[in-house]
């Protein structure tokens, strides 16, 4: 016997999403009109058409009970980036900015996923208001649309944790409040002061003020959309720097964040989860610094070294030091969190550095962060339990428990990240294989799969960091969405849907 689905409050929650939707969308209408684009009346007509929607699905649930129990806490929240990615691919769209709902759908998906992945070939011809609303949709995607709606939602008479707890990413979620909306606040407000800080330091440090706030909204989500066809790499090293050290930050739990500025640091260094991350940040840094140093110094000399070495030695060994680690530091931020922003094309390095740069998008940042990917967590549990397993063979009575940040795992636990691991892989294989039938060489599909299922954004090939997604196939294209979301999602909260179990007593 199946209970009775809440329709109403669906409706009534979607409609105050859309509603918090066209109020950001109404953001580059006044940008459109403002920088004199021509888009503004597609944009108006995206926000209208947006704000339409809203209201009705909110008067059609206007006498739901206010209870949202799991099955309607699910369903909500894997279908709000569907539902937003409809009506937000509008402006692409109606504007002409992409000729295809297939792009408008792959470009509108790729900003609230956070992946970042493009279809635009240039960037650089689109409007202001083209370029902010990819910001803004990565940066509403980032910490997440139902933990902002969590946050504002009680203003409509709804809210709950059953929306929290479906959509915080990672193992486990934390509140920081004994008012889930107030732990909601708490997330969105740290993410906000992060945007703001770094958009004033990336105009301190050079970047136009349009551009500075696009690549504060896509660093702070991890997202990686850019407002030059050269990513990062068009801009000077305190620029990239800037970046790198606000994706590395965006990586780490934001609940470790607000303890730490809350004067409670030793919550974010007794934190197991961010030593692993950290640690795997700097023990990458220093591979990939030594790496190109020695490459681009003994064993092929880069061009501009011969002329560097025409005056101070140590200066000129210096300078390529420094342009090493610059680049190996941010390449690793970047590829880590999911980032995908570039300060280098890594595809003209040697091909071993490639294949460390392709496995350190399988890592992803902390869980409760911005960043996508397996998370750290699950990492450290995985290793663990695998050690554990070891031992085991060879003492098969012993009872092992394997503990993190001090406390012991439940079985419940542990099964959850093998299980995670399994649908993980199998995904990215299934992905693989399609991108193969359309087409696309091995390496690059597989590659591509994992770049897609981790929310990176750049891959391998002629989807690195020069790269782009416009010939990706039609097929591939929504396939890829498919798995955008899956992944931004992680995995459990889709495949639940489709579970008898969730939607029976």
């Amino acid at each position: 016997m199946t209970k009775t689905f809440n329709w109403k409050i669906v409706s009534r929650t979607y409609g105050a999403l859309l509603l918090i939707e066209a109020l950001f969308m109404a953001v580059p209408t006044v940008a459109a009109y403002a920088y004199d684009d021509h888009d503004g009346g597609a944009f108006a007509v995206s926000t209208l058409i947006t704000l339409a929607a809203g209201a009705l699905a909110m008067r059609f649930g206007r006498d739901a009970q206010r209870r949202v129990s799991e099955r309607e806490g699910y369903l909500i929240v894997a279908l709000v980036w569907i539902v937003f990615s409809l009506f937000g691919m509008l402006p692409f769209y109606l504007s002409g900015a992409l000729d295809t709902v297939t792009d408008s759908w792959f470009e509108t998906m790729s900003g609230f996923s956070t992946m970042g992945a493009t279809v635009i070939e240039n960037v650089e011809v689109m409007s202001h208001s083209i370029l902010l609303w990819r910001a803004i949709c990565q940066w509403l995607g980032g910490m997440g649309i139902i933990v902002l709606s969590v946050a504002v939602l009680p203003l409509f008479g709804l809210g709950g944790m059953q929306l929290y707890a479906a959509e915080v990413t990672g193992v486990s979620y934390e509140k920081l409040s004994p008012r889930i909306t107030n732990t909601a606040r708490l997330l969105w407000g740290t993410y906000v002061f992060l945007t703001i800080i770094e958009t004033f330091l990336l105009k301190f440090f050079g970047m136009d003020i349009f551009d500075a706030v696009c690549h504060s909204m896509a660093t702070v989500a991890t997202g990686g959309f850019s407002t030059k066809n050269m990513s990062l790499m068009y801009y000077n090293p305190a620029i990239q720097y800037t970046v790198a050290i606000f994706m590395l930050l965006s990586g780490i739990n934001f609940a470790q964040l607000i303890y730490f500025m809350r004067g409670k640091p030793e919550k974010l260094y007794h934190d197991e989860e961010t030593r692993w991350y950290v640690g795997a940040v700097l023990i990458c840094t220093a591979v990939l610094t030594t790496a190109l140093f020695v490459y681009y110094t003994w064993i092929k000399p880069a061009e501009w070294l011969p002329r560097l070495l025409e005056g101070n030695v140590i200066r000129a060994y210096a300078t390529h030091a420094e342009w090493a680690f610059r680049n190996a530091f941010f390449t690793t931020c970047a590829a880590i969190t999911s980032t995908g922003f570039a300060s280098a094309d890594y595809m003209v390095w040697p091909q071993l550095i490639w294949v460390f740069v392709f496995l350190m998008m399988f890592t992803g940042g902390a869980s409760g962060s911005t960043a996508g990917g397996i998370k750290w967590v699950r990492i450290a549990i995985f290793a663990k339990n695998a050690q554990a397993e070891m031992y085991r063979r060879i003492h098969p009575n012993a009872v092992l428990p394997i503990r993190f940040n001090g406390r012991p795992l439940t079985q419940t636990m542990t099964n959850n990240v093998m299980a995670f691991m399994f649908f993980y892989i199998v995904i990215i294989i299934i992905a693989t294989i399609i991108f193969c039938a359309c087409g696309i060489a091995p390496g690059e599909a597989f590659a591509t799969a994992v770049s897609g299922m981790g929310n990176v954004g750049e891959s391998l090939g002629q989807y690195g960091p020069s790269g782009n997604y416009a010939n990706f196939p039609i097929v591939a294209k929504w396939v890829m969405t498919i798995v955008m979301l899956i992944g931004r999602l992680e995995i459990f909260t889709v495949l639940l849907l489709f579970s008898p179990v969730l939607w029976r007593k």
